[in-house]
C-alpha cells in the first residue's frame, strides 16, 4: 500500500500552524489541536505546535450551542476569545488574528494551514496565501448539512521534488470547483438563531470533521507517514471512507498525476549496413 512520508524537519522542531476560520469546525478544531500539542510534548516532540487562529467575525447568539462558545462570549471576537481561553487553560502562547485572510497575507512562517471556511472565495485566498508563504501542507475541512470531508495536501511542489516524491494533491487538485468563487451562493445569509443554523448543518457534523482532521495530523506525527490523506464522513448513513494515498484513486477524481521525468536511454549504434529499427 502506498504511503506519504511526513516532512522530517517537522518532527525535529516546533511546528507552526495557521487555522483559518473560527466557526463550527474551526472552533472545535482548536480544542483538538491543544490536545494534540500536549500529546506531542508528552511523547517527546521537541516543540509541539504553535497555532495562529484567523477570523474577523464576532460571536452571535446563533453560534452558542453549535460552536465552541458560551453565552458570555456573545459580541466578542471569535479568534481572540478561543485563543485567550486556550492560552489561559493550557499555559500556551498561541496567537490570534482578528481579520480575514487574503492572497497577500503574511502567515508568519506557517508550516501547515488548516482551512475551516464555508465558501470558495475564502478557499482560493487560503491557497494563494499558502503558495505565497511556501506553506508545506494545506488541510481543508468542509461540510454540508450532514456530510463532510477533510483533505490534506502539499502546496509547494519544490519540496516534494527535493524529496523525490510525488506531491500529495490538495483539495483544489481533486475538487477544482472548491476554489471557483463564481459558484458561491449569493443568498448565503447568516443564521439568526441556533434552530435556523441547524437547518443548514447537523449539530455534530463540525465536531466530526474537526476530529478526523486532527486525526490525520496525529497519524503523521506519531508514525511519520500516512496511507490515507483524507476522510469522507456522512452522519445520515453513519459511513466514513478514507481517501487513500494512491495514484489510481487520484486519477478517478480527474487529477492528472505528473509523470516522472526519466532520462531517455541512448540509442545503440548499429553496424554499418544494418537498417535502423522502425
Amino acid at each position: 500500500m502506498a504511503s506519504h512520508q511526513f516532512h522530517p524537519d517537522l518532527l525535529r522542531r516546533q511546528v507552526r500552524v495557521a487555522v483559518i476560520g473560527a466557526g463550527g469546525t474551526g472552533s472545535q478544531l482548536m480544542n483538538n489541536l491543544a490536545r494534540l500539542h500536549l500529546a506531542l510534548l508528552a511523547l517527546g516532540h521537541p516543540g509541539g505546535l504553535h497555532v495562529t487562529l484567523w477570523d474577523d467575525d464576532v460571536v452571535s447568539a446563533a453560534n452558542v450551542g453549535r460552536q465552541s462558545f458560551y453565552p458570555v462570549d456573545i459580541g466578542a471576537a471569535k479568534a481572540s476569545t478561543i485563543v485567550n481561553r486556550l492560552n489561559l487553560g493550557f499555559q500556551l502562547n498561541w496567537s490570534s488574528r482578528v481579520r480575514r485572510i487574503d492572497a497577500g497575507s503574511d502567515l508568519d512562517r506557517a508550516d501547515i494551514i488548516i482551512g475551516c471556511v464555508d465558501n470558495r472565495k475564502a478557499r482560493l485566498a487560503i491557497l494563494k496565501a499558502a503558495d505565497r508563504n511556501r506553506v508545506l501542507y494545506w488541510l481543508d475541512c468542509g461540510n454540508r448539512l450532514g456530510d463532510g470531508q477533510v483533505v490534506l495536501g502539499e502546496v509547494c511542489p519544490l519540496r516534494a521534488k527535493q524529496r523525490k516524491e510525488l506531491r500529495l494533491p490538495h483539495a483544489a487538485d481533486l475538487y477544482p470547483e472548491l476554489i471557483d468563487p463564481s459558484l458561491d451562493a449569493e443568498d448565503d445569509v447568516p443564521s439568526c438563531s441556533l434552530a435556523d443554523a441547524l437547518e443548514k448543518q447537523a449539530l455534530f457534523i463540525n465536531t466530526l470533521v474537526a476530529m478526523f482532521a486532527c486525526n490525520v495530523l496525529t497519524e503523521l506525527f506519531r508514525h511519520g507517514q500516512i496511507t490515507y490523506h483524507g476522510v469522507f464522513v456522512n452522519l445520515k448513513s453513519g459511513r466514513t471512507s478514507p481517501l487513500q494515498v494512491s495514484e489510481d484513486v487520484w486519477k478517478r477524481f480527474g487529477y492528472a498525476v505528473p509523470a516522472a521525468k526519466k532520462r531517455a536511454p541512448r540509442a545503440k549504434k548499429k553496424p554499418q549496413g544494418q537498417p535502423a529499427e522502425a
